[in-house]
């Protein structure tokens, strides 16, 4: 079954939830979401080409202030795209990869983990 929200949720300070078409339900804390962020910047800061270790990670973003989410589109009927309050915005999370990322999944994939994308 191709992955279709039946209801999508965003609460700009706490969460994103959404009620899958097959009546899963899918909460995403802004924290994890935004480390999971599927940018090409986001995922290059995440696995470096040459795989060097470094002692600290930052991901693209200005964390000065709580983290919480300006807007929230839909791209098509594929994807949401979040502007996100630490100025950055170009991530597009298609409905596909927010499935793969699931929380509630056994094994989520953490923020150093690559996520399967549709």
């Amino acid at each position: 079954m191709p992955a279709i929200p039946a209801k999508l949720d965003v609460k700009r300070d706490k969460h994103v939830e959404i009620l899958w078409q097959d009546g899963r339900r899918s909460v995403y804390d802004l924290g994890y979401l935004r480390a999971m962020c599927p940018c090409a910047v986001c995922k290059e800061v995440r696995h470096p080409p040459d795989k060097k270790k470094t002692s600290l990670t930052i991901l693209p973003g200005n964390y000065a202030a709580p983290l919480t989410i300006l807007k929230a589109e839909l791209v098509g009927n594929y994807a949401l795209q979040i502007d996100w309050s630490d100025d950055h915005s170009s991530g597009i999370y298609t409905f596909e990869y927010l499935q793969a990322i699931d929380p509630k999944l056994k094994n989520p994939p953490s923020a150093t983990e690559d996520a399967r994308e549709g």
